[in-house]
């Protein structure tokens, strides 16, 4: 998304005009508030927010949906192996370095 310069407002006047800001952000026009010259945060409305966070969590569940495909193509492969029996092998392995065996 290509902001103009309009859109890219210093820190001490967006204080002074946090309204007219929050009303033009309601209306879909997004700002950047800089510190020092430097982006800093951004201005959009509750309902973009909301939308953003939406897009988080499906791709969050793809993500999921993805893992799970992939564990099913490692087992039909035979690339798997039982989770009790590695961590008991891990368990074993970390005693015997205590030990001194490993």
């Amino acid at each position: 998304m290509a902001f103009s310069v309009r859109d890219i407002i210093p820190l001490t006047q967006a204080r002074a005009s946090l309204s007219e800001l929050a009303e033009q952000a309601r209306s879909g026009a997004d700002k950047i508030i800089t510190r020092n010259g430097e982006s800093y945060v951004a201005l959009i409305s509750a309902e973009k927010l909301a939308y953003y966070h939406r897009l988080e969590k499906e791709r969050l569940h793809l993500l999921f949906l993805e893992d799970a495909r992939q564990g099913f193509e490692d087992l039909a492969a035979g690339r798997a192996a039982d989770a009790l029996e590695l961590v008991a092998e891990m368990k074993r392995q970390r005693q015997s370095r205590r030990d001194g065996h490993g």
